[in-house]
């Protein structure tokens, strides 16, 4: 009689009534057929709705305290129920529970165990595989996931366990010594553990019965592989990720000749093959993947294991055959993955014929020009890939119609040119199709959710593809990502897509020529994560109807034409990570709503026509990167961006925000990574950055604004910043010293304020400084030392301080005397390059005209006297001008008589 108990903790289930019905499941197993066990687990309608209904008050369950669900079943209960039961529990599961090491020796005495599972729970210290006297027909023990376990201990000629064939331990690491006490286990087959120290063949010796041996993710050194040969009946060795470097020995690992499968991938090795390996007749599945190993693979032993299946070889230096002639003799081969290395030509034979039938091959990155000529003759391949190459011609349409069953197509970054031909027939396999990266040109056919009805993946992006997008992707229900970026298209977005692709997570149409609305009233995309419509010519306003994408965290429809208030449904998508609105037509303020993005870390608003102050609730502790530059916004910053610890980027840049420069910028920290794009202005020029090299930029922008007040000192302290700018503002005092603790400042520009004192000395440590301008100040004394960067600054850099002197200015420092005030308002306008506000120079002046006139007028109103002068002064200018242009008319009339 089988009994299968599983005993699952907290999480297996998720609700009150899935525990309840769980545990009375539990309970008709324990009791099969008729037994009396656990009476209190009651399940009639009686008392359904009483305390006794609640699991939590049952016999032998213990519920958490705050969320009431069955986290622990305690030991007594497995002790009473299951020793000296009448019945034959042979399969026991009690994964992701709270059980510690008390529980293995409960159940040591159920002896009729065969299969034991105690995955992810609190055991810990030494294991003593001696304390389980009655596990006699224990065949398989999973312990996995107990990261605390140290060690494992048996006794030579022990009883217990002695037909234990699995032995699991993954995420567990032990001393290599623990592969010496298992050779106490004389039925053991398969091991999978991870070891730290040097295996000697002692270690090895007692496990030459083990079949099969899982090592990765260990800490061992390259003379396993040499001590290996010990193990005569091993079929499978894996050792990925084990840090082994050197040569692949040339003896030991070679003489396991049942040897059937060995993984080696994710190591150190270099060298070439060893001969020896040709002795391994009975592999069927190699892989050398992500290693330093060189050499050419058609002179190398592989090409006489006829027996293989499986063959990686990715990320190496291998010199890897373009036709694969080599391997005329191998009938059974499936699977080749040959990524990251040299292709090399060699004369390959026409009436060559390949034996095997390949399910799955990638060449991708080996620099071949052409397709190898043997995949005409494949007709079973499930999965291609062939990108990052050179391939030259037209689409490869026959590599379809060869291989019905193909289900991936990845020709990414090739030289393909022409249109994109699709097969005649439907492909109701393909799912994932990448065509991007290439120079295919004409039209997306109309008929393609016809040929590829099950697509989920499809990227056509950085082409020549012109037209409109087909109507019919809105009939591929199965899509879940489209690209179409950088391409030629024109037209709009077909609503047939925007209501028929539920399952749709990214849309990325980017940099083409589309444009009308983005969408209509109606939206179906309720999976859609990511929007990319940037660099179109959309028009109109953002759509409410994608706030009922609740699962958006990327939203980018920069660089179009799109106008109106920033919509306030963006605040009610919380898991929005990045949002770029950035040159549109958007006006008025930002939302409030903003305030409740607490995941965003991107956000570009720049150069549109918003207004208002940033709210004082935006401060999102995860913001990393802000861009409001180019907008109308005003007001102080004094509670905005306040307390953001991770802040990388800020540019405010030509704004109209007054008031002194806030202390919070002070608290910048150290930048951290992100994948967004980002244009920033440094060196004197704007700059995309993208990708990684974010994480090697910081930024502040607050550039052509109306702040006040002096330079904080602790700005000194963001020693991680690369760029300041603080041009073209209204600053007072002098320079910080503590400037020069930017030791990362590329750029730094304090031109046109009104800054005083002197330039600090200290500022030549700044060794990795590019662009430095104080220019149009009221700057006083010597310049720095032309030393390091400050030698290659020219005059411009001080230019608009009359009181500095020392090269490379022109003035000697002892004819320049220091100023006694600070200059003149006027001075100052005419010093700062007009940088004046134009909309208050009208209305002042329109202001001042209007009172000048009514001012007049009500002067000679309330004074007749002076009434009457400036009457007659008006009526003798009036006369004046009356006989002016009647002789000059007579003049002019009697010259052309003549």
């Amino acid at each position: 009689m089988l009994a299968l108990i599983w005993l699952c903790g907290v999480g297996c289930f998720g609700f009150w009534e899935e525990e309840r019905v769980a545990l009375l499941q539990l309970k008709a197993s324990i009791n099969y057929p008729n037994g009396p066990s656990l009476p209190s687990w009651e399940d009639r309608v009686e008392v359904y709705n009483s305390m006794e209904s609640d699991y939590c008050y049952w016999e032998g369950v213990e519920c958490n305290e705050t969320t009431s669900h069955s986290s622990e079943i305690l030991t007594y209960l497995i002790t009473s129920l299951l020793v000296g039961s009448q019945m034959k529990l042979e399969v026991l599961r009690l994964d992701s529970n709270y059980f510690n090491n008390s529980i293995l020796s409960s159940l040591g005495l159920v002896s009729s165990l065969q299969r034991l599972y105690i995955r992810h729970n609190y055991l810990n210290g030494s294991i003593h595989l001696q304390d389980f006297p009655a596990m006699s027909n224990l065949e398989e023990l999973d312990l996995s996931a107990n990261y605390d376990i140290t060690s494992l201990t048996t006794i030579r000629g022990m009883k217990s366990l002695n037909k234990l064939q699995v032995l699991r331990m993954e995420g567990i690491r032990f001393n290599a010594s623990v592969l010496h006490s298992l050779g106490a286990l004389p039925s053991l087959r398969k091991l999978i553990l991870a070891v730290e120290g040097l295996v000697t063949k002692k270690e090895l010796s007692g496990l030459n019965n083990l079949e099969h041996l899982y090592l990765d993710s260990s800490s061992i050194n390259g003379s396993f592989l040499h001590n290996a040969g010990v193990m005569t009946s091993l079929r499978i060795l894996s050792l990925s990720k084990c840090g082994l470097r050197g040569s692949l020995p040339a003896q030991g690992f070679c003489d396991l000749k049942n040897l059937e499968e060995l993984y080696l991938d994710d190591n150190d090795f270099e060298g070439i093959f060893p001969s020896c390996m040709g002795n391994l007749t009975s592999l069927r599945a190699l892989d050398l993947s992500s290693n330093n190993l060189h050499g050419s693979v058609a002179h190398s032993p592989l090409t006489i294991l006829t027996s293989l299946e499986y063959l990686s070889l990715s990320d190496n230096h291998f010199m890897i055959p373009f036709s694969f002639a080599s391997f005329s003799n191998h009938s059974k081969l499936e699977v080749i993955l040959s990524d990251n290395n040299v292709a090399t030509i060699e004369n390959e034979s026409q009436s060559w014929i390949p034996r095997f039938q390949l399910k799955f091959f990638s060449l991708s990155n080996c620099a071949i020009k052409t397709l190898p000529s043997f995949l005409y003759y494949q007709n079973q391949m499930i999965a291609v890939d062939l990108s990052h190459n050179n391939l030259l011609g037209k689409f490869p349409t026959w590599l379809l119609e060869n291989n019905t069953r193909l289900e991936l197509l990845q020709l990414r970054n090739n030289s393909l040119r022409g249109p994109f031909q699709m097969p005649s027939y439907p492909y109701p396999h393909i799912s994932q199709l990448d065509v991007s990266d290439n120079y295919l040109t004409g039209q997306i056919p109309t008929n393609l959710d016809m040929i590829f009805p099950s697509l989920e993946f499809v990227d056509m992006s950085n082409n020549m593809i012109d037209g409109r997008i087909p109507l019919g992707f809105g009939n591929i229900s199965s899509l879940r990502m489209i690209d179409l970026s950088n391409n030629r298209l024109d037209g709009g977005i077909p609503e047939h897509l925007q209501m028929g692709l539920s399952s749709l997570e990214l849309l990325k149409l980017s940099n083409n020529y589309l444009h009308g609305q983005i969408f209509g009233n109606l939206l179906n995309l309720v999976q859609l994560g990511a929007l990319y419509l940037d660099n179109n010519h959309f028009l109109g306003n953002i759509s409410d109807c994608l706030s009922n994408a609740s699962t958006l965290t990327a939203v980018d429809i920069s660089n179009n034409r799109l106008s109106g208030f920033l919509p306030k449904w963006f605040g009610n998508v919380s898991a929005l990570s990045q949002i770029s609105l950035a040159k549109n037509h958007f006006e008025g303020p930002i939302p409030l709503g903003f305030c409740k993005l607490n995941y965003l870390p991107f956000l570009d608003l720049s150069e549109n026509n918003l207004s208002g102050s940033v709210p004082a609730c935006f401060n999102p502790s995860s913001i990393m990167h802000i861009h409001l530059n180019k907008n109308r916004l005003s007001g102080p910053l004094t509670l905005a961006f306040y307390d953001i610890s991770q802040l990388v980027t800020l540019d405010l840049g030509d704004n109209r925000f007054t008031g002194e420069i806030p202390n919070w910028i002070c608290q910048l920290s150290r930048l951290r990574n992100a994948k967004e794009n980002v244009e920033f202005t440094t060196k004197n020029s704007t700059y995309p950055y993208q990708g990684a090299v974010l994480d090697l930029i910081s930024g502040i922008d607050f550039s052509c604004n109306q702040l006040t007040g002096t330079i904080p000192p602790e700005i000194g302290n963001l020693s991680e910043l690369f760029m300041l700018n603080l041009s073209h503002n209204n600053l007072l005092g002098s320079i910080p010293a503590s400037l020069s603790n930017l030791s990362h400042i590329e750029s730094l520009d304090l031109s046109y304020n009104k800054l005083t004192g002197s330039i600090p000395s200290e500022l030549i440590k700044l060794n990795f400084l590019e662009v430095f301008s104080v220019a149009y100040n009221n700057l006083s004394g010597k310049t720095p030392d032309l030393k390091a960067q400050f030698a290659t600054f020219s005059e411009s850099s001080y230019e608009g301080n009359p009181y500095i002197c020392g090269p490379p200015s022109h003035n000697n420092c002892t004819d320049v005397r220091a100023p006694s005030s600070i200059p003149k308002d006027s001075e100052d306008e005419q010093n700062d390059g007009g940088f004046t506000d134009m909309d208050v120079f009208h209305v002042s002046f329109l202001v001042s005209y209007i009172m000048l006139l009514l001012g007049t007028l009500a002067v000679l109103y309330v004074n007749p006297p002076w009434q009457r002068a400036w009457l007659h002064l008006v009526e003798a200018c009036m006369t004046s001008c009356y006989y002016f242009v009647v002789d000059s008319f007579h003049k002019l009339f009697n010259r052309n008589i003549v």
